[in-house]
């Protein structure tokens, strides 16, 4: 029965006249023109939002730089908007560090994503190293001024985004990478008493830790940071806190698939020239080593079959079953987790606990910008090797979904601004209208 009435309906399209063709021609037409001009407003108010979100990062009140924050990060999100950076980009960098250095907890959360967003949107040269080299003083005062754990992330996923970016050499990515272990292992003074971080704090570390893991030469680093390194992960495994267990457990993968505890384990075992003494030492070592991985394949195993307790939510706890199974297998028998994932169409994968990770990372910084950054961002196209087919792309001349609710929603903070920008217009073409009819009443009066 649908078929044929669908046939129905088609034959009488097709046996439509003339004078139908035409009106409808028309219609398309006037369709299309009210389209481009949709377009061309769109990105009027754009552009002008934008400039209008940039000057108000130079107001006083604190309240007005984050909504300008706030409205700049929206956009990034939801397009590149590659002219906007290039014409913007020395102000807003620099604006955004002078929020780190004197904003609220809040606007520190917002700049650093800001300058996370830019480094992304400007890829790998000369202008995400000098994000990284502008900022990397900034970011490790911010660091200890307060310990709010949301404020701390933010940082955090700013420093891992920009060296990740605008890191050149492993000597940088390493010094990234020693900031942010400073969180959890300060280096303490005389005086000096520790503050013991949040849960909170301890993931984000590792996981920022794990990301930046991910792009070095595990051969490069010293026998005793990955000891150290090693010895402090398996010690998060017993944490109660599931998000630190799961951190934990990303981080150990990274550090298994890139062989260093088998290359700790060489060179205790090989190291046996020289005297009784180094000999008796490097046995040590061999055997602190092999008994530390054998302790961290049997905490994974009680962690994949977990039946709950540490921790409530059964989402989370399904996290860490399906993690600790993928850590498992990786150990026991070499495999790697592979996963595949659509981006409007084409499907994005990984084969490795590295890809797994950075993919993780990115996907939680850029929420639901994701997608469009995928898209049309050249610079994780590469990283993941992924290719979007053009006809799943809408094309520079149309509005996305994510624009569209982004300059029609009346709850976008893109809309809440450009409303206020209307009414601030309204507000002063009043004020002329009311001084042209004084004046004109005066002179009627007169």
């Amino acid at each position: 029965m649908g078929k044929r009435k669908t046939q129905r309906k088609n034959a009488a399209i097709l046996d439509s006249d003339d004078d139908n063709c035409s009106v409808s021609s028309s219609s398309t037409m006037l369709s299309d023109r009210m389209s481009v001009a949709a377009t061309e407003e769109v990105e009027f108010n754009k552009d002008r939002l934008l400039d209008e979100a940039v000057d108000a990062l130079y107001e006083k009140r604190g309240s007005t730089r984050e909504k300008a924050l706030a409205v700049i990060i929206e956009a990034l999100n939801s397009n590149l908007q590659h002219q906007f950076v290039e014409k913007k980009f020395a102000t807003l960098l620099h604006q955004c560090l002078n929020s780190i250095k004197k904003g609220s907890s809040k606007e520190i959360s917002l700049a650093s994503h800001t300058i996370g967003l830019l480094a992304l949107i400007v890829g790998p040269g000369d202008s995400a190293r000098e994000i990284l080299e502008e900022s990397i003083i900034p970011l490790s005062q911010a660091f200890k001024s307060g310990s709010e754990s949301s404020k701390i992330a933010s940082l955090l996923e700013c420093l891992a985004i920009i060296t990740f970016v605008g890191g050149t050499d492993p000597e940088e990515t390493e010094k990234s990478m020693q900031i942010m272990w400073q969180l959890v292992h300060p280096k303490l003074g005389s005086n000096v008493v520790a503050v013991k971080p949040s849960a909170a704090v301890i993931t984000a570390v590792v996981s920022a830790w794990s990301f930046l893991l991910t792009t070095m030469d595990g051969w490069r680093l010293s026998p005793k940071l990955w000891q150290e390194s090693i010895t402090y992960l398996s010690s998060l495994l017993d944490k109660d806190d599931r998000s630190v267990r799961i951190a934990a457990g990303e981080g150990l993968a990274v550090i298994f698939e890139m062989g260093s505890l088998e290359k700790f384990a060489a060179e205790a075992k090989g190291s046996t020239d020289g005297s009784v003494l180094e000999g008796n030492k490097s046995k040590e070592g061999f055997s602190y080593i092999q008994g530390l991985k054998g302790k961290i394949l049997n905490q994974v195993r009680d962690l994949s079959v977990e039946a709950g307790g540490k921790g409530s939510a059964k989402k989370d706890l399904n996290s860490q079953r399906n993690l600790f199974k993928d850590v498992l297998e990786f150990l026991e028998d070499g495999y790697s987790p592979e996963t595949s994932m659509k981006i409007g169409g084409d499907a994005l994968q990984t084969s490795s606990w590295s890809q797994l990770i950075q993919l993780n990372f990115l996907r939680r910084f850029l929420s639901g910008g994701f997608t469009k950054h995928m898209q049309e961002n050249e610079f994780l196209q590469d990283i993941f090797g992924f290719t979007p087919n053009k006809r799943n792309l809408m094309g520079g001349e149309h509005i996305s979904n994510g624009e569209k609710r982004m300059y029609k929603s009346p709850n976008s903070v893109i809309n809440k601004a450009r409303t206020q920008l209307m009414n601030k217009q309204r507000m002063l073409s009043a004020g002329r209208n009311i001084g042209h009819y004084a004046v004109n009443g005066g002179d009627e009066d007169s």
